[in-house]
């Protein structure tokens, strides 16, 4: 029996290896946690956290690794066999089955995967049409939904019908059949034409001919269902399998790039692929009864790619072979061009039997899935093979072999630099420029400096100047590909002079290898119909009232000066004043003085709240500080004492073990911040809620709103560009909860970035997504975005930008303005007088016409004097980059790891030596010593539990002695390894007993050695 049992768990973790992508889709990981009860509660908890924070996907895999790598009770495969089944997973059930005995078929998995693909595709329709209400009672009776799942849609359901649609659709691919089930339950529901959508036929019609039944007697029909593998061939599916040919692909690779439906909400396909009427027609050709008609039907949409004659005009040298730049405004149809041309391309290339390959690079994830859907793969999918990849993408095969199977790939930058890279360092799995034929470079006006563009076009430019000397020695040359860069506004770099701005054209050309720079500016008679110029206005706020909030800041600031002695340059609440105490902040750490540098960090935080109050609301400058000072009260208490348990260094059982901890003990400077701000502490938040000192900005706002949204139709939609993620979530919270915006209509949400390179939660792209796709339809009429809003993404014209208090440059201007593209649009500038923003929007103004001044010169020079030009800031290029490489590994031979420590920055306590530091991905830096594990202790951080691509933040590690943050626990290839963060150390080279603090790792003149994985698992088992 024991050994039957041994025998069972061991083919359980067989399966799992084997079927890994399908189990953790169909899982719904909390109800099953209830029924497995030899998992540890701490294992529980953490599972559950994931699902939390990252989503049940993540947690569903943490869960399976738990059960693959951990020791538990004889028999626990089957125990986790049942509690599948009893939490309603049944499906999941037969693939972890360990007798063996009830796995499904290949024929049961491919129609699984063509319905569940067919289901996305139509999930637009689903979500606009569907009611949850309607249904969701009665999936519960068919055992579509536990009751479990129904109360999670139920809860979902009050965030609007659209997000319980999306909860249901989630659940119900996780059972067995559900797509029969899910039919039926339509149909008894009287949704008959969304089962006709599903089916592509008249679900009701050619029944009630047969059984000559009654519109009543509908709900009563029955007929054989008709499954998606009874059609023959249907090019719907290729969208996703890129393939021409009607076979389906490997249920297994299906699985894995089809996660979406069972990952958060079902994945929501642009619309152009939901409502577009090429892609709608390949939904609807399932029913159709004329195969001529059909492939009409699905035909690309070949009569729809005619160029408007300023189009063509622009694309005409691309046309002929040669490397050119199109600058043409937002709106006015630069990747439609593109498209064009790398259709005109690879059709010459194939008449021509030549190899084309052609692959379009984008700066921005959201970008990959736009073009994807909105333009190459509609257009071109009839005749080419269309695929994209970014870092979000998940494939079974390698960059290099998506390459040689498709002739379209949209990509990031960043993927094909890591491809050329690897190729350069000797790795199998890379490419050279060489393999593509022509490349498209989106937003070009990034290829400069150290961009990722810019590295990419270095070696094409190193490759044409090393085929010139070929040339010239008769030997065989490398081809290169066409570059096509593609940008609204490639700006003047700063130029404060004519012949500057002329200079920065010429660079950007010459890091195209461009032949020439073609334009069309937005008030040529080409482009006044396509591109309407908004009607721009400036609104100047007064700063003559009386804020008593400010005032109180600034009486505490002069106070935390006056204590440490410091007598700053600056004004408080301005940049300078931020820089000023940065730079102090650094010399303190260096210096080991630790009063000065708590009191710089400190009176950061008191200026950023000077600068949120000066932008929205009181309140919000006050939430700042307090949160700020709560999180100092709480690491403070966070630290255990001496006696406590080591060991338990997770930090998730916090509440718990409470009664084991106790406050460090506060110094004369800690105890002075704290008990200043807790002694005006109800002063600050008194002044905070008085609307009577409204800050004046605001009120500009709210008028300029309300004037505009007030005399604009229903249909109207607007943007409010802000400068920080902060403010542009506050103004939304502001909007929302005042009723006056929601009397004129406006429904309002944020919008901003999904790096995580700031302190506050970024938005995730599927959000992003969702809160563009809800701004299409109208859902959604006001974003309140950062800059992420401002390039690129595909957001629908708009009748009103407003920029509040936010100018960069001249690229951001016309980017912005360009936003603002339906009739009768307006800009607004929301600006404080005397702030200097209306100042820099004049700058601005005078740059645009510098740029198409200096574009219009370079396009009208003689070709020789071009050329040598051209020339010359190539050679530069590469010099300077040759040059920066021998700088950077002279310094590499130089330095010595072992020759440096760190220092705690606000204890000074040694925290480790330079030669314990090893690199993950040439990006992580780890200490792995026990002598280093002694001198931290890991606190549970929620915001820093996310799953990433190789490895993911379980904690904060913080300094035993005085709390001080050192960086992140992470999980890399199942090893739990500290990641310090260098900004939060003080580094001391021992040669010379100098002390430096460093923000980024790149920054430090020093190599570490890569960490050796097999070493360290082996040191692991030993310890």
């Amino acid at each position: 029996m024991s050994s039957d049992g041994y025998t069972a768990d061991k083919n359980f973790c067989y399966l799992i290896s084997c079927f890994r992508a399908r189990v953790k889709m169909y899982i719904q990981v909390e109800p099953v946690l209830d029924y497995l009860t030899f998992l540890p509660a701490e294992v529980k908890e953490q599972i559950q956290r994931t699902a939390a924070t990252t989503g049940n996907m993540q947690a569903a895999d943490l869960l399976l690794n738990t059960l693959e790598k951990g020791v538990w009770p004889l028999g626990w495969a089957r125990m986790f066999v049942d509690a599948l089944r009893l939490a309603g997973n049944p499906l999941a059930a037969r693939y972890v089955n360990p007798e063996l005995t009830d796995l499904p078929s290949p024929s049961f998995e491919n129609a699984h995967d063509e319905c569940l693909q067919l289901l996305n595709l139509l999930q637009p329709t689903l979500v606009d049409k569907l009611l949850v209400t309607d249904v969701l009672d009665r999936c519960v009776e068919e055992e579509l939904l536990t009751v479990e799942d129904r109360n999670r849609v139920s809860a979902a359901e009050n965030n609007g019908n659209e997000a319980g649609v999306r909860e249901l659709l989630k659940r119900i691919v996780q059972k067995e059949n559900w797509f029969s089930t899910f039919l039926t339950v339509l149909r008894q529901t009287g949704n008959y034409a969304l089962a006709q959508e599903l089916t592509g036929t008249d679900c009701y019609e050619s029944n009630a001919e047969s059984e000559n039944l009654s519109p009543e007697d509908g709900p009563e029909v029955k007929e054989p269902l008709l499954l998606v593998t009874d059609q023959p061939s249907l090019e719907v599916w290729d969208i996703e399998n890129n393939s021409l040919e009607p076979s389906f692909a490997d249920s297994s690779v299906a699985s894995e790039s089809d996660t979406s439906l069972a990952e958060g909400s079902v994945s929501c396909l642009d619309e152009s692929l939901g409502h577009n009427s090429n892609m709608g027609s390949d939904s609807g050709t399932m029913g159709s009864d004329s195969d001529e008609e059909n492939e009409v039907q699905r035909a690309s949409p070949e009569s729809e790619m005619h160029l408007r004659p300023y189009q063509l005009e622009v694309a005409q040298p691309a046309l002929e072979g040669k490397n050119i730049i199109i600058c043409l405004p937002t709106g006015s149809g630069k990747t439609r061009v593109a498209v064009y041309i790398a259709k005109d391309h690879l059709d010459k290339k194939k008449k021509a039997s030549e190899l084309g390959k052609v692959i379009v690079l984008v700066n921005k994830v959201p970008l990959v899935e736009q073009h994807f859907h909105k333009e190459f793969e509609p257009f071109l999918k009839k005749w080419y093979h269309v695929t994209r990849l970014s870092g979000d993408t998940q494939l079974k095969i390698t960059f290099p072999e998506v390459v040689k199977s498709h002739d379209v790939i949209i990509s990031t930058a960043q993927i094909l630099e890591n491809s050329l890279l690897n190729l350069e360092e000797g790795e199998d799995d890379g490419v050279q420029l060489s393999d593509f034929s022509l490349i498209i470079i989106d937003e070009c006006h990034h290829t400069n400096k150290e961009e990722v563009y810019n590295n990419i076009m270095r070696r094409y430019l190193h490759q044409k100047l090393k085929n010139n000397r070929l040339e010239k020695e008769n030997k065989p040359v490398i081809p290169l590909p066409q570059i096509l860069g593609l940008t609204a506004s490639p700006g003047v770099g700063g130029a404060q002079k004519q012949a500057k701005a002329e200079e920065h054209i010429l660079k950007i050309c010459a890091n195209l290898d461009a032949f020439t720079i073609k334009m069309v500016k937005e008030n040529t008679n080409q482009l006044k119909d396509q591109i309407k110029e908004p009607c721009k206005k400036f609104v100047i706020a007064d700063d003559t009232k009386e804020d008593p909030f400010k005032d109180k800041l600034l009486e505490i600031m002069t106070k935390i000066q006056t204590f440490c002695q410091i007598s700053p340059m600056s004004d408080f609440g301005t940049q300078p004043y931020e820089q000023w105490l940065i730079q102090m902040e650094k010399t303190a750490a260096r210096e080991g003085n630790r009063k000065d540098r708590v009191c710089a960090e400190h009176l950061r935080k008191y200026n950023e709240a000077l600068q949120i109050n000066d932008t929205i609301r009181m309140i919000d400058a006050y939430n700042h500080l307090e949160t700020f000072y709560n999180d100092e009260k709480e690491k403070k208490f966070a630290v255990l004492g001496d006696d406590s348990d080591e060991s338990d260094d997770d930090g998730d059982d916090d509440e718990d073990a409470g009664d084991e901890k106790k406050p460090l003990k506060l110094d004369e400077t800690d105890g002075f911040l704290m008990t200043l701000f807790l002694e005006n502490k109800k002063m600050l938040k008194k002044l905070a809620v008085n609307p009577e000192h409204e800050n004046e900005k605001l009120t500009k706002l709210r008028n300029t709103i309300m004037e505009q949204y007030t005399r604009a139709e229903e249909s109207a939609r607007g943007i409010i560009f802000t400068k920080t993620r902060q403010s542009a979530y506050a103004l939304s919270q502001w909007i929302t909860e005042n009723e006056k915006f929601a009397e004129v209509g406006i429904k309002a949400h944020h919008l901003i970035g999904a790096g995580h390179s700031s302190e506050f939660k970024p938005m995730t792209q599927n959000e992003q997504k969702e809160v563009i796709s809800k701004f299409r339809t109208g859902k959604i009429n006001l974003l309140i975005a950062t800059t992420v809003a401002e390039e690129g993404l595909d957001i629908k014209e708009c009748n009103i930008v407003i920029r509040y208090g936010l100018v960069t440059n001249e690229i951001a201007m016309v980017q912005a303005r360009g936003r603002a593209r339906a009739d009768e649009s307006t800009y607004v500038l929301v600006a404080q007088r005397g702030s200097g923003v209306i100042e820099r929007e004049t700058v601005n103004d005078f740059r645009e016409k510098m740029m198409y001044k200096a574009i219009d010169r370079v396009q009208n020079m003689k070709p020789e004097e071009y050329a040598r030009k051209i020339l010359e800031l190539q050679m530069q290029s590469i010099l300077e980059k040759q040059m920066k490489i021998r700088r950077s590994i002279a310094k590499q031979f130089k330095d010595n790891p072992s020759l440096i420590s760190f220092l705690c920055k606000n204890c000074s306590v040694l925290a480790c030596s330079g030669e314990d530091i090893h690199v993950i991905e040439k990006m992580h830096h780890v200490n792995m010593t026990p002598e280093f594990k002694k001198r931290y202790i890991v606190r549970g951080n929620k915001a820093l539990q996310t799953k990433f691509a190789d490895y993911q933040t379980n904690g904060e590690i913080i300094c035993k002695d005085c709390g001080q943050a050192w960086g992140t626990m992470m999980v890399h290839k199942g090893l739990d390894l500290p990641c310090l963060k260098i900004k939060n150390f003080v580094v001391v080279f021992k040669n010379n007993l100098t002390k430096k603090q460093y923000k980024k790792w790149v920054e430090l003149p020093m190599t570490f050695p890569d960490l050796n994985y097999s070493e360290y698992c082996l040191f692991s088992d030993e310890d």
